[in-house]
């Protein structure tokens, strides 16, 4: 998908160009990891050192950093040698942070450049543990090689993607508040997609678009609670600390932004990826969650069901590793709902046994959202 050249004027005409997967490479992002003050070779093996991070999101937040023995780099070599650089507001290239005595962001805010790169390097970091502490993958790519992030891209861009050519993800600014989109759960989201490219290659269209979508939201929201930051609490809702007028997507009642399918119907495919990773947004809610209201993290939600159904939910820890052997192991490119269904019960008797009570409430959160 392209960026958009100007700030969409709210949140629903954001949604059709936010937090999407670039598929093709564009020759400026091309330099991504050819014009930076480092290169990727010569602390491979060292230990990283441990900073302090002000964020714009998260709060103050500990940070991997590299010491070259005269300044700190944003490079942290026990996670694959992942880098935050700074784009200097361009489209191409970036420059590696440094610091000089390894205290990042100055006070938090958007008028340190640091702060961004603060952000991006602390929830990279989270995603790479989440990935391999949960669910045993090593990197992004499952090939322990971490990822490059560059923040402050381009100008006045309130847009983020991941790039799959260069394994690295892009974070602009808020023209309105300045803040960076690298939150935890949109760098869960935009990272989730180079894990989607590497093991189901789900497409960017028809069926197989939302699901590729609902997936970078439902690792992306998993990963945000999996951080257990008391600054950026878990929840059901997407990137709702950038913007002043609300979530882009929410998962316990998908329609509420105003875009979204709450359920499956036959016209889903045709619809924006976003838009049509609805139902399956609201199928990993209800089957984390269940469904009817109830307080989270001291956020109220409220989730129907198609067929006026009452489900129990079984646990994010569960659903969440249900999906992610579902699309690690049983989904392809050109997987539809329908045939979600059945990956996701498939990945249940994997992990629970065909009697399960878990594989019975698969079966029945996909009734709830009209996928039989």
């Amino acid at each position: 998908m392209t960026h958009p050249t100007s700030a969409p004027s709210s949140p629903r005409t954001r949604l059709a160009v936010l937090l999407a997967a670039v598929t093709v490479m564009t020759a400026t992002a091309a330099t991504a990891t050819t014009t930076t003050t480092t290169t990727t070779t010569t602390a491979t093996a060292a230990p990283g050192s441990t900073g302090t991070g002000h964020s714009q999101h998260a709060g103050t937040v500990p940070l991997t950093t590299y010491s070259t023995g005269s300044a700190y780099q944003l490079r942290d070599t026990t996670r694959g040698n992942q880098r935050t650089l700074d784009a200097m507001n361009q489209t191409g290239g970036g420059t590696l942070f440094t610091d000089p005595d390894n205290d990042w962001g100055g006070t938090g805010t958007p008028a340190n450049r640091q702060s961004a790169g603060v952000d991006a390097h602390y929830a990279t970091a989270v995603t790479w543990d989440f990935y391999k502490g949960v669910l045993g993958r090593n990197g992004i790519r499952g090939d322990g090689v971490g990822v490059t992030s560059r923040v402050h891209y381009g100008s006045n861009q309130p847009n983020a993607f991941w790039d799959p050519s260069c394994s690295c993800a892009n974070y602009g600014d808020d023209p309105t508040t300045g803040r960076t989109l690298a939150t935890l759960d949109i760098v869960g989201h935009e990272l989730t997609h180079g894990v989607i490219a590497a093991t189901a290659g789900l497409a960017y269209s028809g069926e197989p678009g939302g699901l590729n979508e609902a997936t970078a939201d439902i690792l992306g929201t998993s990963i945000e609670f999996f951080a257990d930051n008391t600054t950026d609490v878990g929840d059901y809702f997407i990137g709702e600390r950038v913007f002043t007028d609300g979530p882009l997507r929410r998962m316990d009642h998908p329609s509420l932004d105003g875009h979204s399918r709450d359920y499956w119907s036959r016209d889903i495919g045709t619809l924006d990826p976003h838009a049509a990773s609805g139902p399956a947004r609201h199928f990993f809610y209800l089957l984390a969650e269940g469904s009817g209201p109830k307080e989270i993290n001291k956020i109220s939600y409220d989730s129907p069901t198609y067929d006026g159904s009452k489900l129990l939910g079984i646990g994010r820890d569960k659903a969440v590793r249900i999906w992610y052997r579902a699309l690690s192991s049983r989904m392809t490119s050109t997987t539809d709902y329908a045939r979600a269904r059945t990956a996701t019960l498939m990945a249940a008797a994997d992990l629970y046994g065909p009697g399960s009570a878990e594989y019975g409430r698969v079966a029945a959160a996909w009734t709830a959202v009209n996928v039989r």
